[in-house]
């Protein structure tokens, strides 16, 4: 016997996350900002938080996720699990087709997950390799066959982890270099029209979207204006309708949310509860001794990061695992603010005031502001910091080629451990070219061991048992710095409706988006 999730159970879950009090007016395009100005909006080809949030109205995934992180269907309208949780089959949409026309079937699944992605990203190389094999009986039937069990493996189908891609384009080729990189064709309810480069990038609406009635909007315009003071006026003199996370200075938010018309959420992030880091390279230097990263995390100041530069929005976090994170061993003791026990661990290591540079992620003045906090935390305990900035290519490229010794980033942790946090510890994830897997080069053989019971373990008390032991090496050797669980709320006007209604927000919210005017 197998576990089924039927249509209409999910259809029911569907007409419960749109419960809808007005009827939706078709017709409109919304204005919004992206900041910073991505790299690619190619899904796959880079993980940037804007490459994802361009990209995940343009291409789909199997599934959806709501704010419980229960799935919902998407390119497949259902699907079953075998009893043993080996064996996960997924029926497709037959009406599916891609933007250029070509009918959307089970090859694309195959080649997308068993080729492009395996090659492209790292984090979803990471969960594939649970996976045995992955056919296709029919043209809309897709079967994965797991090694093992794998609990979260069907949170794993998310727009920007497990993007389906066109193997009619990309079969055969540089993925890297195809010349559809510069005109992305997807599945999703928006096409892609245009970009002009530092200005706009321009999606209009998939007239021959498989899901009938939708989208709402005629088009979605991707205003990129650098200047966060810049943004936040575009949205009061009606620019704009929405400012995403992380658009405005975190000192604005407060007065963009007591305007007329205007409406806040901080719904849309459970599926990727953002988590700030200090990338530490541990390869090289003072940065290979745990003392001085120990040392590191006594020195950050995080209450006055998270009350002053984040204006009391976001948690500080106690280890690896976040607060939303399951299996977290709050039990660990808190890494304090605490000046003299970092210069305490400087001495013992004999430490002799070699340079460390720090890289600032360059995703606006709050950051900036961070970085230069950050470096007057370790300047206080005698470490000598010299500050490295550059755009945003350039600090993709710097932390791909291991090119830094502190650098701030931040990642998903994506609802499981196995999904979103054993990515940057596990050595099997090193690899060059990437910014967003083990680039702190962090190797221990217990914590690869570890992460790898922990996520094939049954049941979940034997996964928290692993877990817990890993937190607290982790803990002790900080191959990384934890900064902050960051808080990243969404300010639209109000008569945007229906703008977040899943746990990846307006990644995948335009779908259902409309405009009450």
């Amino acid at each position: 016997m197998k576990k089924t999730l039927t249509l209409a159970i999910a259809a029911a879950s569907i007409a419960a996350t749109y419960a809808w009090a007005e009827e939706p007016r078709s017709g409109g395009i919304i204005n919004t900002v992206i900041q910073p100005e991505p790299p690619s909006i190619i899904a796959g080809l880079h993980q940037n938080a804007p490459t994802q949030t361009v990209s995940g109205n343009i291409y789909e995934s199997l599934l959806r996720y709501d704010t419980d992180l229960n799935p919902m269907p998407q390119l497949a309208h259902d699907w079953t699990v075998s009893d043993d949780g080996l064996v996960y089959t997924f029926n497709l949409h037959e009406d599916a087709t891609w933007h250029d026309g070509k009918p959307f079937t089970s090859a694309d699944v195959v080649f997308s997950t068993d080729v492009y992605l395996r090659e492209m990203n790292p984090r979803t190389r990471t969960i594939l390799s649970h996976v045995e094999s992955i056919e296709a009986p029919d043209d809309h039937t897709v079967v994965f066959t797991l090694k093992n069990p794998f609990g979260p493996f069907l949170l794993a189908f998310e727009a920007g982890t497990m993007p389906m891609m066109p193997k009619h384009i990309y079969e055969g080729t540089d993925f890297r270099d195809n010349e559809a990189n510069n005109h992305p064709v997807g599945t999703g309810p928006f096409k892609f029209e245009s970009w002009d480069r530092g200005r706009v990038i321009q999606l209009v609406k998939n007239e021959d979207y498989y899901e009938q009635g939708l989208p709402y909007l005629d088009g979605i315009n991707w205003h990129v204006i650098p200047d966060a003071s810049s943004r936040a006026i575009a949205y009061e003199n009606g620019t704009v309708d929405v400012l995403p996370a992380n658009s405005v200075e975190n000192f604005d938010i407060p007065r963009l949310s007591e305007l007329d018309n205007t409406c806040r959420t901080e719904q849309g992030h459970e599926y990727f509860s953002p988590f700030a880091m200090l990338w530490i390279n541990n390869r090289e230097g003072p940065m290979a001794d745990k003392r001085f990263r120990q040392a590191v995390m006594y020195a950050l100041d995080r209450e006055f990061a998270r009350d002053v530069l984040w204006n009391g929005l976001g948690k500080v976090p106690l280890s690896a695992f976040g607060s939303n994170a399951s299996f977290q061993d709050d039990s660990l003791p808190p890494y304090d603010h605490n000046p003299e026990r970092a210069r305490e661990l400087l001495d013992e290591m004999g430490y002799d005031g070699e340079e460390v540079r720090l890289l600032p992620i360059p995703y606006g003045e709050t950051w900036v502001r961070w970085a230069e906090a950050v470096k007057q935390n370790l300047q206080e305990v005698g470490i000598n910091i010299r500050t490295q900035a550059t755009d945003v290519g350039g600090w993709n490229q710097r932390l791909a080629e291991w090119d830094y010794d502190l650098a701030f980033t931040y990642l998903f942790q994506y609802g499981d451990p196995a999904l979103g946090i054993s990515r940057t510890y596990i050595s099997s994830n090193i690899a060059k070219g990437s910014p967003w897997n083990n680039v702190e080069g962090y190797e221990n053989e217990r914590v690869d061991e570890l992460f790898d019971l922990a996520a094939t373990a049954y049941p979940d008390d034997k996964r928290e048992e692993y877990y817990h032991e890993v937190q607290g090496i982790l803990h002790d050797e900080v191959p990384v710095g934890w900064l902050l669980e960051l808080g990243f709320p969404t300010i639209y006007s109000c008569d945007v409706k229906n703008l977040v209604t899943t746990g990846i927000g307006l990644n995948d919210g335009f779908k259902n988006a409309w405009l009450d005017r």
